[in-house]
């Protein structure tokens, strides 16, 4: 839901602080908008995500290693105080150890980041969601570039921001809303999110197509609106499927490729690309109808999604028994039964 808002928030308040103080003051004001969210992200405590080993239990299995360390610094203190300075360079030289092992620890999560990322471009479900989600994502990202533009060249909108911007913020919170309601009335189960993932995108292109085609404004408002509604509703589906299609410790590296992915290859490129096509075609209204038709293979993409067999691994508990011995406790041998390999 936050997507949808966030793009039609942008078109009215760019619109408004744009057209009243300019545009720098639009990327001034919110970049001290976002500066508490950065922040928080410092300060906030890290979830602990199902699929990986609690830190909290991490440093409550080894309280008498530590107990053990401090009383062997005392004892050292009290019969050789002498060696304090010599302790100083020692500290030192640990300190550059440790800097070196941890740079040799985050190259050791290589070998591990490529089995992950291996068993990502190996599940069907995952890839067929991610490529119907490029696709669909190429042109919801030229429509937010490219669309108040084409409004106002076609439909002589005086305020193309406001207006596109209101229909996206309300339509894109509805759909948003609407389609994760539908599919747990559906059943939430990954074929049906494939479902209701290539009927809403189908039938919002359809709807998009007949918008741009119709010559009365009225006219494009409702079929318009219609077409967000729809193609909002997709917003709850494919994170489900994305979610649920793998192991829980693979869901953070799943949301990340995802993300990655739909902006790499999709709203990324196609803001140049509709611009290219228009320069050398000069007309907006066919432009706009050339990049709706890709929405097509979007729900064709989707639609095959259906068909594939698929697993939710959702409540997936197989990894809790896995190896998930923290590091200290593997030095010093002392791993109880049910955390045996």
């Amino acid at each position: 839901m936050c997507i949808p808002s966030g793009y039609a928030l942008c078109y009215i308040y760019g619109g408004l602080v744009g057209s009243n103080f300019g545009w720098r003051y639009a990327f001034w004001i919110e970049s001290i908008l976002m500066l508490p969210l950065a922040i928080l992200g410092f300060l906030m405590k890290p979830l602990q995500l199902k699929g990986f080993f609690p830190a909290d239990l991490v440093t409550a299995q080894v309280p008498e290693t530590v107990a053990l360390g401090i009383q062997v610094t005392n004892a050292s203190i009290g019969k050789e105080e002498s060696l304090s300075l010599k302790a100083e360079f020692k500290d030192k030289s640990s300190n550059d150890q440790s800097k070196s092992k941890s740079a040799t620890k985050m190259f050791d999560q290589v070998p591990s980041f490529l089995v992950d990322m291996k068993a990502l471009h190996l599940d069907k479900v995952y890839v067929i969601n991610v490529l119907g989600h490029i696709a669909y994502n190429f042109v919801i990202g030229a429509y937010s570039y490219w669309g108040p533009k084409a409004c106002y060249n076609i439909y002589h909108m005086a305020d193309a921001d406001l207006v596109f911007g209101g229909i996206t913020v309300v339509c894109g919170i509805v759909g948003t809303l609407a389609g994760g309601f539908v599919l747990d009335f559906m059943t939430n189960t990954l074929p049906n999110a494939f479902k209701l993932l290539s009927v809403t995108t189908f039938l919002g292109a359809a709807f998009f197509f007949g918008a741009f085609l119709c010559r009365n404004v009225n006219g494009f408002l409702v079929l318009f609106s219609i077409g967000e509604l729809l193609v909002f509703a997709t917003q709850g589906p494919v994170n489900y499927v994305c979610l649920h299609c793998v192991k829980p410790s693979l869901r953070p590296l799943s949301m990340v490729m995802s993300t990655v992915a739909i902006h790499v290859f999709g709203d990324v490129p196609s803001s140049p690309l509709v611009g290219v096509l228009e320069d050398s075609i000069n007309n907006w209204r066919t432009t706009i109808l050339i990049l709706t038709t890709v929405l097509f293979p979007a729900a064709g993409i989707w639609f095959i999604g259906i068909f594939v067999h698929s697993v939710d691994k959702f409540e997936d508990d197989s990894e809790n028994q896995a190896c998930t011995i923290p590091l200290l406790q593997e030095k010093t041998g002392e791993t109880s039964p049910s955390q045996e390999c």
